[in-house]
């Protein structure tokens, strides 16, 4: 059987979880209370911004500015992560493993709540490689843009949690629900913006609308 198809071919849980690594420290720490990342994230957050206006000369202006498009950026990285990375193709073993253990396991229990959020040490170490690779390209805007970057990310942990944890709100907000439900249950090829649908409208993998919405506008 192709490799691809079987992960393509997933078929969600409702309940349960699933053990990924024999070893119980690897396994324990490929978990996380959707707090603990929350919590790092804004105290990363807050530091940078506070040696932001404390050590460098950037304006409240530019500061705000590079802050918000930090926040943008990181929907376009998430986007681009969710579907290239994330949904790799899985033509080989070691692929498909990769694949399973990144995401796939997630299709898999979209229930699992230890599983919804990147683990702890993981967090720090992606935050703090993020910080010299920004400040090496961008100065000191890196102390202003990274904060939004992490508030981004901060963002849709917890948009993605809320989907995966509780009833969908009867508002505009509603539509993150449905969209992220589409990729889950539907169709694992589209939808890939879990805190926005900005890049699947300008990529082109936001879901099509019913016949009768269409013909309501």
């Amino acid at each position: 059987m192709d490799i691809g198809k079987m992960n393509a071919e997933i078929k969600p849980q409702n309940k349960g979880t699933k053990q990924l690594f024999k070893n119980p420290i690897l396994e324990r720490l490929s978990r996380t209370h959707i707090s603990v990342p929350l919590i790092i994230f804004g105290i990363y957050s807050s530091a940078l911004l506070y040696w932001s206006v404390v050590h460098t000369s950037l304006s409240v202006l530019t500061t705000i500015g590079l802050f918000f498009l930090g926040l943008l950026a990181f929907t376009w990285v998430e986007y681009m992560v969710h579907r290239y990375v994330f949904h790799m193709p899985t033509y080989t073993k070691t692929r498909a493993k990769l694949q399973y253990t990144l995401h796939g396991v997630h299709h898999e229990f979209p229930k699992d709540k230890d599983r919804l959020a990147m683990p702890p040490l993981l967090s720090i170490t992606l935050a703090t490689i993020l910080l010299l690779v920004f400040r090496v390209i961008m100065g000191d805007f890196a102390f202003a843009f990274l904060p939004g970057f992490l508030v981004g990310y901060a963002l849709y942990l917890s948009i993605h949690y809320m989907v995966h944890a509780f009833q969908p709100p009867k508002n505009f907000l509603k539509a993150l629900w449905i969209n992220h439900g589409i990729h889950h249950y539907k169709d694992g090829e589209i939808v890939f913006g879990v805190s926005s649908p900005l890049w699947d409208y300008i990529y082109g993998t936001m879901r099509s609308r019913k016949p009768q919405e269409a013909q309501q506008q």
